[in-house]
């Protein structure tokens, strides 16, 4: 039971919650803005650059209210339940910190084929010092994103839950988080959206092409 968390947190003032119908690719930042830095940005051009759809929820400084993503409960959002009923399967971005899993962008959630596929690109794009890590096994189990309440996992198709570390989301020249109240774009947030966007555009067209034949 979500306990009505989300209908809380959407209420509050300086929280705003996006839904932007695109294709059957859906693209989800659940703690966007000031709480999870980055992520939303990510999440939004990726959907821009793809025409994927689009849910997230942004939260403007100084506000950092965190709400599981298992009370992401669509009965107490109109645009989340329109989002997970319109798309096939979801990218969910989120960020997380854990000294020892510093370089580690993992890669969880219960479409383990598009986990598989989105990591390939993700390997292809980084630079090598990030590991990208696809088996679940390998995956502390609190950020493997497998719960059924999770909305990574409500969708008919199920996705891909992506853990981001500080390290991919900062911009080290100037020591700030990339992208946010005004700090110029990270090399390494230009790549994440590149990997995302050329992952999304080649599934789609892996299952279009199947659809097809």
């Amino acid at each position: 039971m979500s306990g009505g968390r989300l209908r809380t947190l959407l209420a509050r003032r300086g929280v705003t919650e996006i839904h932007r119908p695109g294709s059957r690719v859906g693209v989800m930042a659940l703690h966007g803005g000031n709480l999870e830095r980055t992520t939303d940005v990510i999440a939004g051009e990726v959907a821009d650059r793809t025409g994927a759809s689009l849910y997230a929820v942004v939260q403007e400084p100084p506000l950092r209210h965190h709400v599981p993503s298992t009370a992401f409960d669509p009965a107490e959002s109109a645009a989340l339940a329109a989002f997970c009923a319109h798309v096939d399967v979801v990218i969910s971005l989120h960020g997380y910190g854990r000294e020892d899993r510093f370089w580690d962008i993992l890669c969880g959630g219960s479409n383990r084929d598009l986990a598989t596929h989105v990591g390939s690109h993700l390997r292809r794009w980084l630079d090598p010092r990030f590991g990208v890590v696809t088996d679940l096994d390998a995956i502390p189990p609190g950020l493997r994103g497998l719960h059924p309440a999770n909305p990574v996992n409500l969708p008919a198709g199920g996705g891909v839950q992506i853990e981001l570390p500080p390290t991919v989301r900062w911009n080290r020249a100037a020591r700030q988080w990339s992208d946010h109240l005004g700090t110029p774009r990270a090399p390494e947030v230009a790549a994440l959206i590149g990997a995302l966007s050329e992952a999304v555009d080649s599934w789609s067209g892996a299952v279009v092409g199947h659809s097809d034949g």
